[in-house]
């Protein structure tokens, strides 16, 4: 019997498993905040350049007027952001007269930001502009840094010390390095403490979802693995209510970064794993646990009745060949488990790459950065509801290649819509973000239902790594707009569509119990290529009789 048997004995999706899920899925809301916190605290406001103090001749002629012959206009009209006059242009005051050929200079002095939208943004602070705008960038690229080294470490951590302790730690670290972000006064500083964020991104995301399908029966994975992606939907649109009532950028930091000090002091109630328990030898607290969970779901009676010995028979067949694993390179052991990893490095570098070259910059699309974030969120919830609805009657693997061919073909097409139609290109890029944030929550679901127990967060720490990857190189491919619009597009929605075929060459898992170690799901795949190789005989069979009949009637 397999592991998921033990826990509808102990009352399947029962009170306990409502409670966790609620209590771990709601750090993930506000976990969403911080990824695309720089929408916000990184906004860049028009500007233009400071011009020379000169308050008698602007007492004259008055400020708009001193702008006007101080700094030259763009093709637009508006004030040059990066430029000035390094003479005072008087005949601009004249009406429709122009100067050609005017020597100007940099922003010596500074510059004047039009605050009315953003108080104060890490560009007002530190004059993140000109040439200095790659800094911007710089500090959202040390954020996926810290997010891709959290993904390394936190996988590897978790399965050698459990799943709860390294996500009690990254709430602390959360808690502690955001608010240390809104404190620190430097660009170095803030960078560095965005870094250490980016860390616990992956220990919390990774961390929780293996809690809760772990503890999970196998009928309610799926509308738990959903719920994930509806909570990181609802801190999108968290996110943009905050940001729209909080505007200076230190305390909106601040803001999302204390609650995580109450989701440390709870967490603590959080029961470890008892598959990961059973699996390390620590049966007598996985004992307590399972106990725990029956008296909070009504059966206290069955929860007294567990042995050691009764646990350890509902697995013994999964475990007897099984053997902690430590090593990245067990991903790669047998060829069943090569076959998936391999899969879900394209799956999870495709899906990133297109998902944050989408979502990271909202200014691109000229609308107002509030409604965008509002409208990126509210899409999820159709497409969620989709994928959810799939995930149960058509099964995971379907669901995932289909959303990441639809949004590769979305990101694609968009490239042929007019620069002028911006709500147009908008809504359209806002359909691919749907359909990429919930390939990306199956995907999620799917990576933890793949892999065995002994190394199923080895597997998703190395696979949130190349969606790391992913996320490093989507503001890189964007840069390459300067060469030719058509390059980020195409560099976006191609891979997408690839990951989508990656994915038809794995398994379907949809209502299957989770395997325990890698030996058995080695026996898991050689079973189903028998009962495949039997029923294509038995339909040869079938053939060779109905063409044998005819030639017997003959005779």
């Amino acid at each position: 019997m397999a592991f998921t048997d033990l826990l509808d004995a102990l009352g399947g999706v029962g009170r306990f498993q409502l409670v966790s899920t609620a209590l771990l899925l709601l750090p993930c809301s506000l976990l969403a905040c911080h990824n695309f916190l720089q929408n916000f605290t990184a906004a860049a406001p028009p500007h233009h350049c400071q011009s020379p103090a000169n308050r008698t001749v602007a007492a004259v002629y008055g400020s708009e007027a001193w702008l006007r012959a101080t700094v030259p206009l763009d093709p637009l009209g508006v004030p040059e952001p990066c430029r000035r006059f390094t003479r005072p242009q008087w005949a601009l005051l004249s009406p429709n007269a122009s100067v050609h050929g005017a020597a100007t200079e940099g922003c010596k002095d500074g510059w004047v930001y039009n605050r009315s939208v953003f108080p104060s943004t890490i560009v007002t602070e530190w004059d993140l502009v000109c040439e200095a705008r790659t800094l911007r960038d710089l500090a959202q690229s040390v954020y996926m840094a810290g997010v891709l080294a959290g993904a390394a470490v936190f996988g590897s951590l978790a399965d050698r010390l459990g799943r709860k302790a390294p996500l009690v730690w990254s709430y602390l670290q959360l808690a502690v390095s955001g608010a240390a972000t809104a404190y620190f006064g430097s660009f170095g500083a803030y960078c560095f403490c965005r870094f250490l964020m980016g860390m616990t991104f992956s220990g919390i995301i990774l961390n929780s979802l293996s809690l809760v399908v772990e503890w999970m029966p196998t009928r309610g994975r799926t509308v738990a693995g959903i719920l994930l992606g509806y909570s990181f939907t609802s801190g999108q649109l968290i996110l943009a209510g905050m940001a729209y009532v909080i505007r200076p950028w230190r305390w909106l930091q601040f803001a999302v970064s204390v609650p995580f000090l109450v989701f440390f002091f709870y967490s603590w109630w959080l029961p470890e794993s008892s598959r990961w328990l059973l699996l390390h030898g620590k049966s007598q607290v996985a004992l307590k646990n399972l106990r725990k969970v029956a008296a909070m779901n009504g059966r206290k009676e069955e929860g007294e009745r567990l042995t050691k010995e009764v646990v350890s028979s509902y697995i013994q067949s999964e475990f007897a060949s099984g053997r902690p694993s430590n090593s990245v390179l067990d991903l790669f052991r047998t060829p069943a488990i090569r076959k998936v990893t391999c899969c879900l490095m394209v799956v999870w570098f495709s899906n990133s790459l297109a998902y944050y070259g989408l979502a990271m910059d909202l200014q691109k699309f000229g609308l107002s950065v509030y409604l965008v974030q509002v409208l990126f969120g509210v899409i999820d919830i159709p497409a969620m509801l989709v994928a959810t609805t799939t995930m149960i009657y058509v099964g995971r693997r379907a669901t995932v290649a289909s959303f990441l061919i639809l949004a590769g073909l979305m990101v694609i097409s968009n490239m042929f819509v007019p620069e002028d139609m911006q709500s147009l290109r908008t809504a359209q890029a806002a359909l691919g973000k749907g359909c990429l944030a919930s390939s990306f929550i199956c995907v999620y679901l799917f990576t933890g239902e793949l892999y065995p127990t002994e190394i199923r967060q080895m597997g998703m720490g190395f696979a949130s790594v190349n969606a790391r990857l992913g996320g490093l190189a989507a503001p890189l491919l964007t840069m390459l707009r300067e060469f030719s619009a058509v390059l980020p597009p195409v560099g976006f929605g191609a891979p997408s569509i690839l990951a989508g075929l990656a994915v038809c060459f794995l398994a379907e898992t949809r209502d299957v119990p989770l395997v325990e170690t890698i030996e058995a799901m080695e026996r898991r795949v050689k079973e189903r290529l028998s009962r495949k190789d039997a029923e294509e005989k038995g339909e040869e069979v079938s053939l060779q009789q109905l063409g044998a009949s005819p030639l017997k009637e003959t005779i």
